[in-house]
This record gives C-alpha cells, structure tokens and sequence, in this order.
C-alpha cells in the first residue's frame, strides 16, 4: 500500500491520540473530514493501523510492576519456538514479545501485580515449559519512556 504525505500526516496525529475527530484531522492536514474518515477507514483495513487502544497509567490501577525477561530455548528446533509464540499469545501478563537475535530467543515484557504474583507466573510459564533452558528477569524500576510511536 502505498502512503502519501496526507496519509503519513494522519497517522502521526493518530498515534498521538486516536481519538482525534475526523473534523481535527482534517484541519490539521488540509482535507475534508470526510476525506480523513475514508483514509483512516483505509489505513484501518489495510492494516496499516493495527489496533487502536488505551494505554493505562499503571500507578493508577494499583502500581503495577514492570519485569523484562529474557529467554533461551532449546537450539534448533522451529516448533518449540513455534510453540512458545503460541503460548506467550496466552498470557495475558506478558504485554509484549520480541523474538531476537543474539544471546537470547526472546525478550518479555511483563506486567504483574507483585513479585509474588511474578513468581507465580514463572512457576506456571517458565518452569513449566521444559524447553526454556534459562530466563534472566530485569525489575523496571522507572518508566523512563513508554509508547509505541513510529517517527513517519
């Protein structure tokens, strides 16, 4: 699919807030509100945007803790890596999922209400899963920057 610049102008106010009206959105890039709703509509369905969301303050719901987790599989073997996508899919704690190059397979975002539920999570996740050969857990002690903009 092919972006032009009226596009590329949409999709950075939309990652700002994607509640922006389509009456904003078309003041601020030069086209009809009408025009935009047709190009989000678009950039929607073509899945350029691949999910619109409320990005939630943790201290506000309780303080949750943050943890980035590394993993190493078991070399060699596309089904177990298959498999773990698969069940990371499951887990509603783990927030993100990045299958990497380098020392580990993959690195976890994870969410918990404390370490003791963590550890739970470990227990019922990691150890649980025969082909983890070892995980290292990093505390996030700060959120320094959060988001998932993409600079267009």
């Amino acid at each position: 699919m092919e972006l032009d610049s009226f596009d590329l102008a949409i999709l950075r106010i939309l990652q700002e807030d994607n509640r922006t009206t389509s009456d904003a959105l078309g003041e601020a890039v030069g086209l009809s509100p009408t025009a935009c709703q047709r190009r989000v509509k678009r950039l929607r369905a073509e899945g350029v945007i691949d999910k619109d969301c409320a990005v939630i303050a943790p201290e506000r719901v309780g303080g949750r803790i943050t943890l980035i987790v590394s993993i190493v599989l078991e070399r060699g073997r596309a089904d177990i890596i298959d498999s773990f996508k698969r069940q990371v899919q499951e887990v509603p704690e783990i927030q993100q999922c990045f299958y990497v190059t380098g020392e580990y397979d993959f690195l976890l975002v994870i969410t918990a209400q404390d370490m003791a539920e963590y550890e739970a999570l470990t227990r019922r996740v990691f150890y649980g899963n025969g082909h983890i050969q070892k995980f290292n857990t990093m505390v996030v002690m700060d959120r320094v920057k959060t988001g998932l903009t993409i600079p267009l």
